[in-house]
C-alpha cells in the first residue's frame, strides 16, 4: 500500500494548502522550544504529560524534515486523538476473544482439531502463564503481538498457526500499520529495542511513524480531508479514487472507488485495469503501456501520465463539466474490532472536525 518517496518542489500555493506538501521549510524556521509549546498548547485539555508528547511529536518532525506548521501539527493531533485519545496503548474492548477467534480460525483452515489447539494453549509462556490465560488477560494491541511473539516461537503449533508472522497489524497512538513503519526503518532517529514492531508500540516510534504516514509523501490536495482519508485507506487513494471515478465516467463501466487501481499481488489485470483498457482505442494506449502507467498510481508523477490526464479529458467531454481529482474513498474499515459500519469517509470526516476544532484554538 507504501509508495517511493518524491523530492518535488513546492509552490505558494501549496503552503497556503497547509497539508498540501510537507517535505519543505517554513519561510522563517522556528526555535523548538517554540514549537514545542505550541504543541503543547494545541494538545486536548484532558491530555497526560503534555510536554512528553510535545517532545515526541517535534522530534518526529525534525527528524523527517517536515514543516511544523500550524496545519501539519493539528493535522498530527487530529489523527492521534481520533485513533487513540493519546494514550500510548490504547485499550481495545474484548480483545482476548478478538484474539481466540483468529487462532480458531486459523487453525481450522489448516485443519487443526479444536483440541490441538487448546492444548497448545495451555502451554506455559515466559512469563509463567498459559497462553490462553495471557489471551484473555490482553487489553491492549501490544500486549496481544507480545503474547503473539512468544506463541509463534515457543509453541509447537504456533508456526503452523501463523506462519512466522504477528497479526497483530496496526498499534501505537496513531494506529499505524507496522508494515509500513517495517518499510520506513531507515532513518528512524532512536535505538530499536528489540524490533521495529515494538518501537511502533512506544509513544516515540508510534508518534514517528503515525507523521511519517500521514505527512510523509507529497500530494496535490486542497483540503487536508483527503489526506486524512488516505491515512487509512493509503497513500494516494482520495486521488485514485477520482480518477476511477473518471474511468467509470468515461467508460461507462461502474467501479468501487477504492483507489486500488491495480492488482499489485498479480499479473491479472484488476476491474479498474479491464475498465481502462476498453478505452485504449480513444486513449491511443497499449494494455502494457496502461499497466505500467497504473502502477504509478502509488506516487504523485501519476498525475503527470499521459494515461491521467487523457481519462480525465475523456471523461470531462462526456460529462460535459470539470470533475473531482480527490475523493473520498468509498471503503467500509474492516477489523474485528470494528463492531459497527464505519468507512473511511466517516473517518476522514470526523479527522477533519477535529483538525478545525485544532485550527480554531
Amino acid at each position: 500500500m507504501q509508495a517511493h518517496r518524491l523530492i518535488m518542489s513546492i509552490t505558494a500555493l501549496l503552503v497556503l494548502a497547509g497539508c498540501s506538501s510537507q517535505r519543505t521549510q517554513e519561510p522563517l524556521a522556528r526555535k523548538p522550544a517554540e514549537v514545542k509549546a505550541q504543541i503543547v498548547r494545541l494538545l486536548p485539555a484532558k491530555t497526560v504529560d503534555r510536554q512528553g508528547w510535545a517532545r515526541d511529536i517535534y522530534a518526529a518532525f525534525a527528524a523527517q524534515d517536515i514543516a511544523p506548521t500550524t496545519q501539519n501539527i493539528c493535522a498530527v493531533l487530529a489523527v492521534t486523538e481520533q485513533e487513540s485519545t493519546f494514550q500510548v496503548d490504547p485499550r481495545v474492548p474484548g480483545l482476548g476473544k478478538i484474539a481466540r477467534e483468529e487462532i480458531d480460525r486459523r487453525a481450522s483452515k489448516a485443519h487443526i482439531p479444536e483440541l490441538l489447539v487448546s492444548g497448545a494453549l495451555r502451554v506455559s509462556s515466559p512469563n509463567g502463564k498459559t497462553y490462553s490465560d495471557r489471551l484473555n488477560a490482553a487489553r491492549s494491541e501490544r500486549e496481544l503481538s507480545a503474547i503473539f511473539d512468544d506463541f509463534i516461537g515457543m509453541v509447537p503449533m504456533g508456526k503452523t498457526l501463523f506462519a512466522g508472522f504477528n497479526p497483530v497489524h496496526t498499534g501505537g497512538p496513531m494506529q499505524v500499520s507496522i508494515d509500513f513503519a517495517e518499510q520506513q526503518a531507515k532513518g528512524y532517529p532512536y535505538p530499536v529495542e528489540g524490533s521495529i514492531r515494538r518501537e511502533v508500540f512506544t509513544r516515540r516510534g508510534g508518534m514517528y511513524f503515525g507523521i511519517a504516514h500521514l505527512l510523509g509523501y507529497p500530494v496535490s490536495y486542497k483540503q487536508p480531508l483527503y489526506r486524512f482519508a488516505d491515512f487509512n485507506a493509503g497513500w494516494y487513494a482520495s486521488r485514485n479514487a477520482a480518477f476511477q471515478n473518471a474511468v467509470s465516467r468515461a467508460s461507462g463501466i461502474p467501479l468501487a472507488l477504492d483507489g486500488d487501481l491495480v492488482r499489485y499481488d498479480s499479473i491479472m489485470p484488476g476491474s479498474t485495469e479491464l475498465a481502462v483498457r476498453t478505452l485504449g482505442k480513444q486513449l491511443g494506449m497499449r494494455n502494457p503501456t496502461i499497466r505500467d502507467q497504473l502502477e504509478e498510481g502509488n506516487t504523485l508523477a501519476f498525475e503527470d501520465s499521459e494515461l491521467y490526464q487523457r481519462v480525465f479529458a475523456l471523461a470531462e467531454q462526456a460529462e460535459g463539466r470539470a470533475l473531482p481529482r480527490a475523493v473520498l474513498p468509498g471503503i467500509v474499515l474492516q477489523s474485528p474490532k470494528i463492531t459497527r459500519k464505519l468507512t473511511t469517509a466517516w473517518f476522514a470526516k470526523r479527522v477533519d472536525e477535529r483538525y478545525q476544532r485544532c485550527m480554531a484554538r
